[in-house]
C-alpha cells in the first residue's frame, strides 16, 4: 500500500537555504504529495519567492506574528495537512537531501507498522571509519556497531570520572546527557531509538493530531525535538534509518545569541530529561548536576583554548545562570 506524505518545512528569514532544500525535495524519487512552507519571517523576502514558485505540490502559508517559533510554526503546519495523508515529515530549512531520503523512510514505515515516528541520519557532520575491532580502552574514539569517531574532550573526561552515559545512542540515561543519535554510525541500518531530531524526522498523522509539540520551547526551540519524541516514545517505538542521508548545513541566520543559548541549554536539558525520567532518585539527580557543572566548566576552558574566545565566554555564562537559576525555578 502506497503512503500518501506531506512536508511540513518551518522557516524563518532563511529564502537561500530553502530554496536549495526545495532543490533536493524535487530530485527525489517519492516525491511529497503537499509541501507546506510555514515561514515565520518578519519581511516577506521568502514569501516573494515561493508564493508562487511553481514547485510541484507546494502551498506556502505565512504565520501570523503569535504563531512564530518553531514549536508553534510546527503545530500550525499540522492543521493545514490534509485529512487523507499517512505521514508527515519536517525538515530543517537548511538540510540538503539525497535522493532516496523519502523512499527509505518509507521502508521503515513498511517494515515496521507500528513505528510511531522515524528518523534520517544526517551524513556531513561526523567522520566515522570501519574497523575489525574495538581497541580496549581507547579514550580517544568512540566505537559502535563496528565503527569509530573521534571522541571529543567533553566525553573523554566523562568516561574518565565514570560519567560517560549507560545507555545506546538514542536512548537517555536516568540522569540524563546521553549520546545523541548522531553517535550512530552511517551502516545503512534501522536502530529503535528513543529520540529523534526534529529536523530530520516524521510521524504518522494521527499521532501528529492527538500530541502537539510543546509551546514551553519558544523561539529557536533548543530540545523541542527531545522533548517530543520523549513523550512518543513512552507509547510506541521510533526508528532512525542511517541510509535514509541528508546533509545539515547549519546557517547561523535566525539563531538566538550565546547567552540564551547556552541558558536554554541548561534549563531545557533539565526539562526533557525530566520529561523522560520524572522520578529519576537522588543519586541521578546528583548525576545530572554533576556532569552540568562539567559542561560548563569545560565550556569556560574554551576561552583559552580555541579562536571563538567571545562566543566561548558568553555561552559559559549563560549556561552557569541557567544552572543557578534551576536553584530558584524549574521549569514547568
Amino acid at each position: 500500500m502506497n503512503k500518501k506524505i506531506s512536508l511540513i518545512i518551518c522557516t524563518y528569514m532563511r529564502p537561500e537555504p530553502l530554496a536549495t532544500l526545495l532543490a533536493s525535495v524535487q530530485r527525489q524519487t517519492v516525491y511529497p504529495d503537499e509541501i507546506l512552507v510555514i515561514d515565520g519571517s518578519t519581511d516577506d523576502e521568502t514569501g516573494f519567492r515561493f508564493r508562487e514558485s511553481g514547485i510541484k505540490n507546494l502551498k506556502y502559508h505565512k504565520v501570523p506574528p503569535d504563531h512564530r517559533g518553531l514549536t508553534k510554526q510546527r503545530n500550525w503546519g499540522i492543521e493545514k495537512v490534509q485529512n487523507d495523508v499517512d505521514i508527515v515529515f519536517f525538515l530543517d530549512d537548511d538540510t540538503i537531501l539525497k535522493t532516496t531520503y523519502f523512499e527509505n523512510i518509507l521502508e521503515v514505515y513498511q517494515k515496521f507498522p507500528d513505528a510511531l515516528g522515524v528518523g534520517g541520519y544526517i551524513d556531513n557532520e561526523v567522520q566515522w571509519e570501519k574497523v575489525e575491532q574495538e581497541i580496549p580502552n581507547d579514550l580517544h574514539h568512540f566505537y559502535y556497531d563496528g565503527y569509530r569517531r573521534k571522541e571529543g574532550s567533553r566525553f573523554k573526561l566523562r568516561r574518565k570520572l565514570g560519567l560517560d552515559s549507560n545507555k545506546p545512542p538514542g536512548i537517555l540515561p536516568k540522569f540524563g546527557h546521553g549520546r545523541s543519535t548522531s553517535f550512530l554510525p552511517p551502516s545503512g541500518k534501522v536502530y529503535e531509538v528513543r529520540q529523534l531530531m526534529g529536523g530530520v524526522s516524521s510521524f504518522p498523522l494521527h499521532i501528529l493530531k492527538e500530541h502537539k509539540f510543546s509551546e514551553y520551547f519558544e523561539g529557536y526551540g533548543l530540545y523541542e525535538d527531545a522533548d517530543y519524541t520523549f513523550r512518543i516514545s513512552k507509547l510506541g517505538p521510533l526508528y532512525i534509518h542511517t541510509g535514509a542521508n541528508l546533509e545539515h548545513h547549519h546557517d547561523p541566520s535566525g539563531r538566538p545569541n550565546k547567552f540564551k543559548y547556552g541558558r536554554m541549554v541548561t534549563r531545557n536539558g533539565w526539562y526533557v530529561w525530566r520529561v523522560m525520567h520524572p522520578k529519576p532518585g537522588v543519586k541521578n539527580i546528583f548525576k545530572w548536576y554533576a556532569i552540568s557543572s562539567i559542561l560548563i566548566g569545560i565550556r569556560l576552558l574554551n576561552v583559552i583554548t580555541t579562536p571563538d574566545r567571545q562566543e566561548a565566554l558568553t555561552e559559559f555564562l549563560g549556561r552557569t545562570v541557567g544552572l543557578f537559576s534551576l536553584l530558584l525555578s524549574k521549569p514547568k
